[in-house]
């Protein structure tokens, strides 16, 4: 049985704990960084993505007449 626990590791004195939190606080950090980026990015592309819209409906009601 002790066998299997062996990879786990929980240190006696929990001031080890504090590298990890700061790590894990960083990761998320970034990674909430990087959605908001992807979002903007995105808002930005479907702006763009209405206006070519909007022309190409334009140019072709335009070539009907």
């Amino acid at each position: 049985m002790s066998v299997m626990f062996d990879f786990m590791y929980f240190p006696d004195n929990k001031w080890e704990y504090i590298p990890s939190f700061i790590m894990v606080l960083i990761v998320v950090l970034i990674a909430i960084l990087a959605v908001n980026q992807i979002i903007k990015f995105s808002k930005k592309e479907e702006e763009k993505a209405r206006m070519l819209e909007k022309q190409f409906m334009k140019n072709k009601l335009d070539s009907r007449k």
